[in-house]
């Protein structure tokens, strides 16, 4: 294997210089975008519709380990989690803003590859990078995204406004992220112990990938404007299912009974769950960082809903007094309690 190049001192440029060098190829797609990077603010026009805006922080070694997080992927991993969270408004993204705190560690090739990444999501998404800051960081690496959306008057989903008799959905496949970072983990703890065995990870690419490089649901936010659906709450399942539950059912002040059943959970994730001695469910419900959509709706979309094959309805709202509960395979009733990933937490 050829030793890669030293690369070049990020002091060689400079914090202007560095700038200069990771913007000087964008190009703007949203006719909001009046003014971006090159200003001491950017200016976007929204004239009648609303905007939205989100924010995200991810700091080494607490949401990141760089052992085994390629910085491509990190950078593109950073946009998408923002992203989601505009989509779970039922707005579209527009614009994001990226500040970072670089350690000297980083080379300017280093934070190029982060802004690689960074940019391939911009263009699959369609959202400008129109500003955002770099400074020194003693601490290892911290990006910070902002993401600003618009939506139309009257469309925007919150996620306090569940309703009794409302179906419970949810998108894609749950607990593969969780899956995704436990092989992730195994494999880091065999490196430490034989540097020179090779990993076989063939087997888990979709996890890996799910964990590695998720992506935001726009093809549902698209769907529900084609289909003429607006859910009556929503939001994106970043710290995993249980805890997302308890916040829409809180927040609306309703109860929820959800079945196990209907629960998605792929092959891929239930057969690495086995292996680690995990039940699947547990990593549905608490693993996080799926950013898959949770949504209530009307009971009268019931078939639009299942149509689409993306989507799956798992349960329906209830009386608040009724609680939040997921009713198991034998007709069992499990409270749902909140035990999602949460950096907060002292390490033990």
């Amino acid at each position: 294997m050829s030793k890669k190049s030293a690369g070049t001192p990020i002091s060689q440029y400079g914090e202007f210089g560095l700038i200069d060098y990771l913007t000087k190829n964008i190009q703007h797609k949203n006719e909001s975008t009046i003014k971006g990077v090159g200003d001491d603010a950017a200016i976007l026009d929204y004239k009648s519709k609303q905007i939205v805006v989100t924010t995200d922080l991810l700091l080494e070694g607490i949401h990141f380990n760089l052992m085994y997080v390629p910085l491509k992927h990190l950078g593109y991993k950073a946009v998408v989690v923002n992203l989601s969270d505009v989509y779970a408004m039922n707005a579209i993204p527009k614009q994001i803003t990226v500040s970072i705190g670089i350690s000297s560690k980083f080379t300017v090739e280093a934070i190029d590859e982060i802004y690689q990444g960074i940019y391939l999501a911009c263009e699959k998404y369609n959202v400008d990078l129109v500003g955002g800051d770099t400074s020194s960081s003693l601490t290892g690496l911290t990006i910070s995204i902002t993401a600003i959306g618009e939506v139309e008057k009257g469309k925007v989903v919150y996620r306090n406004t569940a309703k009794e008799n409302d179906l419970i959905c949810v998108t894609g496949r749950l607990g593969a992220a969780f899956m995704g970072l436990q092989v992730l983990e195994r494999e880091k703890e065999v490196f430490a112990k034989n540097p020179d065995l090779q990993p076989e990870l063939d087997h888990y690419k979709t996890l890996l990938e799910s964990q590695l490089k998720p992506e935001a649901r726009k093809d549902i936010i698209e769907w529900f404007a084609k289909e003429k659906i607006i859910p009556t709450s929503m939001m994106d399942i970043s710290d995993g299912l249980s805890s997302e539950l308890i916040h829409i059912c809180t927040q609306s002040k309703v109860g929820c009974k959800v079945f196990e059943e209907r629960i998605p959970i792929d092959e891929v994730t239930a057969k690495m769950a086995s292996e680690i001695h995990i039940e699947p469910l547990v990593a549905a419900l608490n693993g996080g960082e799926d950013y898959e959509l949770l949504f209530t709706c009307n009971i009268s979309n019931h078939d639009k809903l299942k149509e689409n094959a993306a989507i799956s309805i798992i349960g329906h709202i209830c009386e608040q007094e009724e609680g939040i509960n997921i009713i198991g395979r034998a007709g069992n009733i499990i409270p749902v309690k909140a035990q999602g990933w949460n950096s907060l937490m002292d390490e033990k």
